[in-house]
């Protein structure tokens, strides 16, 4: 019965380290196609500023606090950073913008690595944007949402929980933040955008739930990003939808062929091609030209 036992535990073992390895070798191959572009895959917009994502103390900033919620989907307290405007003030209300995050990352990336909210200080500096709340949430909907070591990071079930925050998103995160926080609570004032699977995960959410957002952005969005037919259902009334990749990442072909299907669908959107891969610099970049348009 032990060494049966232990056959079992060995084949259960060997068929996850196959699954890991063949998550693995996928992206790999996702992230190392051939980048072909066409005649409109250009860019929309100038580059910003030199500056434009550093930190400036000498700026009023913006205020970011640790922000705890129910999750009906993890039955678990799950953690989120809000960004709150320079001058908040609950006596006003003010539209929200839900910004998520990669595969690898988590609440803090956008804030950390990619310097998010230097962005934002600054642009609300210059008056070039709405003052906006930004939530910056942990877009992976499991009990345990801690970024998975390198070697799981592809797994299905790693996947599966970007998914599931659509519902932890919709039904927990949103009816919290509309408590807390002193928001326009309606789809004319609430947008959603974020980064390569985070990314994906807009699309996937905004654009299916046009009640809930007029404003979608995906930023070098990932093979997790669903067709756009399957999305909208007919509807297509948004304030902005706004895609963006690089001319050498190769996910591009995600975000082409989204821009190609809303052109065919008779969708307005916006198609920023910069001339990064999968970098930190187009995030920052489309960031600084989405969040001036937001609102308007």
């Amino acid at each position: 019965m032990k060494r049966r036992a232990a056959l079992l535990a060995l084949l259960i073992t060997t068929a996850a380290q196959a699954q890991q390895a063949d998550g693995q070798a996928e992206a790999r191959a996702n992230f190392n196609r051939t980048v072909v572009l066409a005649a409109d895959d250009v860019r929309a917009f100038p580059k910003p500023p030199a500056g434009f994502d550093d930190a400036n103390p000498a700026l009023p900033q913006g205020q970011v606090v640790e922000f705890g919620y129910d999750s009906a989907v993890t039955r678990t307290q799950r953690q989120a950073l809000v960004y709150l405007p320079p001058g908040y003030s609950p006596q006003r209300r003010y539209p929200v913008l839900y910004l998520l995050h990669g595969i690898g990352g988590n609440q803090h990336e956008w804030r950390g690595y990619v310097r998010g909210t230097a962005v934002l200080d600054r642009l609300l500096a210059q008056g070039q944007a709405q003052p906006m709340i930004v939530v910056m949430p942990n877009g992976r909907a499991r009990a345990d949402d801690a970024p998975p070591p390198a070697e799981r990071t592809f797994t299905p079930d790693h996947i599966a929980a970007f998914a599931s925050f659509e519902a932890d998103l919709l039904n927990s995160l949103i009816p919290a933040i509309d408590a807390k926080y002193a928001t326009l609570a309606n789809a004319d004032h609430r947008a959603i955008a974020g980064l390569s699977m985070g990314g994906g995960q807009s699309l996937n959410f905004g654009l299916s739930h046009r009640e809930t957002f007029a404003w979608v952005g995906g930023f070098s969005s990932a093979p997790n990003t669903r067709p756009a037919a399957e999305l909208l259902h007919g509807k297509g009334d948004f304030k902005l939808v706004y895609l963006s990749c690089g001319n050498r990442d190769g996910l591009i072909n995600v975000s082409q062929s989204m821009h190609r299907e809303l052109k065919a669908l008779g969708v307005a959107h916006v198609w920023n091609v910069d001339e990064y891969g999968h970098d930190r610099e187009s995030w920052a970049e489309n960031l600084y030209h989405f969040a001036q348009r937001l609102f308007r």
